[in-house]
């Protein structure tokens, strides 16, 4: 387990981790700002390592944690930490600004003891998801029938289920769907092909078994 601390080091691992697995990729630049405990104490506690270890895909026990900065910049990933008040949160919080071209995915997440995380906000929509279930994450048409077309064509066990509308005027909501279980390719790939569909998303769990070392085999 990377330590030394399991909130400020291990938690910070995970949510960066979600953020690559949200991505599907190391993001081709990474901004991090880090609420009171974190911004505090990050570079002592390894929380900024942790983090940029996360995004590029290491897993929990990846001794290359200690080398992010040098393998970051070998891999032409741009990044940045600093400080900043994001008002009435967990003091381990940070939001990330993941970028894969010119539009950044916004992520905030809580590191709350123990290893354990909450994701609370995606894009600007509020949440609470813990990263241990693999999660459909949808932008879709706000119109009538829209969550029953996606939902057949879910083939695993639905956990929880999020909804939020984004904007009423544009019709657009996000719908966030924690699993039981994996989805098949297939039904990610009908879910995709969906009329409702605007941009599709699928997070899998935190546990799921990491190949190669270093973020390497994603």
């Amino acid at each position: 387990m990377i330590g030394p601390s399991s909130s400020h080091t291990l938690g910070a691992l995970r949510i960066g981790r979600f953020g690559n697995y949200f991505l599907g990729k190391t993001p081709d630049k990474a901004e991090f700002f880090l609420h009171q405990s974190f911004g505090q104490t990050y570079m002592g506690h390894g929380t900024d390592r942790a983090l940029l270890g996360g995004v590029m895909g290491f897993g929990d026990a990846d001794r290359a944690v200690k080398n992010a900065f040098a393998l970051a910049l070998s891999r032409g990933l741009d990044f940045s930490f600093q400080q900043e008040d994001l008002g009435e949160v967990h003091p381990n919080t940070v939001k990330m600004l993941l970028y894969d071209g010119a539009t950044p995915q916004e992520i905030w997440a809580s590191s709350v003891g123990a290893g354990m995380i909450r994701i609370i906000k995606i894009n600007g929509v509020d949440c609470d998801l813990s990263g241990a279930y693999p999660t459909l994450i949808l932008v879709n048409k706000d119109t009538p029938r829209a969550l029953g077309m996606i939902l057949e064509k879910i083939d695993a066990n639905v956990a929880n289920l999020y909804l939020r509308r984004i904007n009423k005027l544009l019709a657009k909501a996000l719908t966030i769907v924690e699993l039981d279980s994996d989805l098949t390719l297939r039904s990610l790939l009908e879910i995709k092909s969906l009329s409702v569909i605007q941009e599709a998303y699928y997070v899998k769990s935190l546990s799921a078994p990491i190949q190669g070392k270093g973020g390497e085999g994603r």
